[in-house]
C-alpha cells in the first residue's frame, strides 16, 4: 500500500509557502515530464547579462498555480461559482501550460523542431498524461484549449492579464533584480471578477493594471529583448542550425543520444509522433551545453567559433537602431570576415545577420483588459485609463539590429 504524504508544501522566495491541493497535482509534478522543467531555465541566456536569472520553468510552473488558487478564492467570494472539479481543472492547465518548452525557453522554439510551438506540444504532452492518468486530465484539456463553455476560465490560463503573466513578471523581476518590472499580483488578482462569462478588473484595480502593463513594456526593453540576450540566443539558434547542416553532410558529432536523434531527424507537425514526444521529453538545457562544450574543438571553423562564443561569453557585437539597417552594412561586414578567415559568404552569413525586434505592451484587438466601474460599465483599459502613454503602450514599436564580429573571432 502506498502510503507517500502527497500533501506537501514549497517554499517560495516570491510567495513563500505554496501548497499542493490534490494527490492528482502532487502525482502530476512528480510526473518525470514534469520534473524535467527543473532543467529547463526561464529567461534563457539572459542569465549572461543578468547572473541571477538562472530560475525555472519549475519555479514559474508552480508560481501560476499558486495565483491560480488565488484568484479562484477570489472569485468564489465574489459569488462566481466554480465547482471542485473546475478548479482542478483549472490548476491542472495552468500547472502544465509551459510543459512543452525545449531547451533554453523561447531560443530554441522552432530550432530542434521545424514550425511546432511550445503551446502545441504542451498540449501533446497533456493528452499523453490524460490518457496516464485514466482521463482526468481531460476537462483540463478542454479549458486549455479555449474549448469549455465557461470562457473566463480559458481567459485565466491564456489572456492579457492570465496567471503566467502575473507570476513571470514579478518572478524574472525578482532574479534579475530589475526592480521595474516588479508587479503587485496579489492586488491584481484581488480585483478580479466575472460578467457575462468574460473576466473583468474592477475599478479600484486599475492603478494597478497601468503599473502591470507600464512594467511589461519595461521588461521587455530592459531584459527580455536586452541586446546581449539578443545575440546569445541568435548565436544559440545558429549553433543548433550548423550542427545540423554538418550533420547532414555526413559528420558525425558528440552529443546526447535525444539531441542526436533531433540532429539527424526533420521533424514537422505531422511526423510529430508520441516516440518522437517521449525523445523530445528527454532534451533540456544540459544536453545543449555538454554538446557545445565539446563542438568548440570541432574542426569546423563555424561551429566551434559559435560554441565558444557563448561558453565564453565572448559574443559579437550588436547594434540596435530605429531606421532599417542598410544592405551596405552587411556586405562590408561579409566581405572583410571572408578575407581574413578565407571561409565562403554562406559561413560568414553565421557571424553577420540582422532583424528586427518588437515591443508592444498591449495589443487592443486581443482579448481586451476590461474596467468594470461601479455603474456596472465595461471599458477597456485604454479608455477607461487616464494614463497617457497606455495609447502609446498599445502601438507596436519595432527596432533592427545588425550583429558583427568583434576584432577577431
Amino acid at each position: 500500500m502506498n502510503t507517500k504524504n502527497k500533501l506537501k508544501i514549497f517554499n517560495d522566495p516570491i510567495y513563500g509557502f505554496i501548497t499542493i491541493p490534490s494527490s492528482l497535482i502532487f502525482d502530476l509534478i512528480e510526473h518525470k515530464y514534469f520534473q524535467r522543467l527543473r532543467r529547463i531555465t526561464q529567461m534563457g541566456l539572459s542569465y549572461l547579462v543578468y547572473p541571477g536569472a538562472h530560475h525555472t520553468r519549475f519555479h514559474h510552473a508552480l508560481g501560476c498555480m499558486h495565483l491560480m488558487q488565488k484568484a479562484i478564492g477570489i472569485l468564489r467570494f465574489k459569488g462566481v461559482d466554480i465547482n471542485k472539479q473546475e478548479e482542478e481543472a483549472l490548476l491542472i492547465a495552468i500547472l502544465l501550460h509551459d510543459i512543452g518548452h525545449g531547451p533554453f525557453s523561447h531560443a530554441m522554439e522552432h530550432s530542434i523542431v521545424n514550425g511546432v510551438t511550445h503551446e502545441e506540444i504542451s498540449l501533446r504532452f497533456m493528452e499523453v498524461l490524460n490518457l496516464e492518468f485514466n482521463g482526468n486530465l481531460t476537462l483540463a484539456l478542454t479549458i486549455f484549449k479555449g474549448e469549455y463553455h465557461r470562457n473566463f476560465m480559458h481567459q485565466l490560463i491564456s489572456s492579457q492579464l492570465d496567471m503566467d503573466r502575473a507570476d513571470y513578471l514579478k518572478r524574472d523581476s525578482f532574479y534579475t533584480g530589475v526592480a521595474e518590472g516588479n508587479v503587485n499580483s496579489e492586488r491584481l488578482i484581488t480585483m478580479l471578477n466575472v460578467v457575462d462569462d468574460q473576466l473583468v478588473v474592477e475599478e479600484k484595480g486599475i492603478y494597478s493594471v497601468e503599473k502591470f502593463l507600464s512594467a511589461r513594456r519595461l521588461m521587455y526593453w530592459q531584459v527580455y529583448l536586452h541586446k546581449t540576450s539578443l545575440v546569445a540566443e541568435q548565436l544559440l539558434i545558429r549553433v543548433l542550425l550548423r550542427a545540423k547542416e554538418l550533420t547532414h553532410l555526413g559528420e558525425e558529432l558528440q552529443a546526447s543520444s535525444a539531441l542526436s536523434f533531433f540532429l539527424k531527424t526533420k521533424i514537422n507537425k505531422e511526423t510529430f509522433s508520441n516516440e518522437v514526444l517521449n525523445t523530445f521529453a528527454q532534451l533540456d538545457d544540459y544536453d545543449i551545453i555538454s554538446a557545445m562544450k565539446e563542438w568548440q574543438y570541432h574542426k569546423d571553423f563555424v561551429l566551434s567559433n559559435l560554441c565558444q562564443m557563448i561558453i565564453d561569453r565572448s559574443l559579437l557585437k550588436i547594434k540596435i537602431k530605429k531606421n532599417e539597417i542598410k544592405a551596405s552594412a552587411y556586405e562590408s561586414h561579409l566581405l572583410m570576415l571572408e578575407e581574413k578567415y578565407n571561409i565562403t559568404k554562406v559561413e560568414a552569413q553565421y557571424f553577420v545577420f540582422g532583424g528586427t525586434i518588437t515591443n508592444q505592451a498591449y495589443q487592443r484587438k486581443r482579448q481586451n483588459i476590461n474596467i468594470l466601474f461601479k455603474t456596472g460599465k465595461i471599458v477597456d483599459i485604454i479608455k477607461a485609463s487616464d494614463h497617457l502613454n497606455l495609447k502609446v503602450l498599445s502601438k507596436p514599436v519595432t527596432k533592427y539590429y545588425i550583429c558583427y564580429p568583434k576584432e577577431k573571432l
